[in-house]
């Protein structure tokens, strides 16, 4: 399910159960990613999803740098039975805090 960046931010300010999920590669989540986000590279999501990510109906936030990824993620973690993916673009669009920790 497509939400928009204010929806995921008011899901994270609300103290909602989620996991932020970044999908880009290892040097672009090190550029900047939002705060408490869990990196998990595309090209690696098919092999590491169960160990990384153990609750298939947990809320899942996803994105990418400009959204293309993120599409990609939400229909691989659909099909491998999560219930919960939420996929809000990308960082590009981002206006609320980044970190580069």
């Amino acid at each position: 399910m497509n939400i928009s960046q204010q929806e995921a931010k008011r899901i994270m300010d609300n103290g909602e159960d989620y996991i932020i999920l970044d999908v880009r590669g290892a040097e672009e989540y090190e550029q900047g990613h939002i705060p408490g986000a869990t990196l998990l590279p595309l090209s690696e999501l098919p092999a590491r999803a169960e160990e990384e990510l153990p609750d298939y109906e947990q809320q899942i936030l996803v994105y990418c740098r400009s959204g293309t990824r993120s599409a990609s993620a939400a229909i691989i973690l659909e099909s491998m039975g999560y219930t919960n993916i939420k996929d809000f673009g990308g960082i590009m669009d981002w206006t609320y805090d980044i970190a580069t920790d």
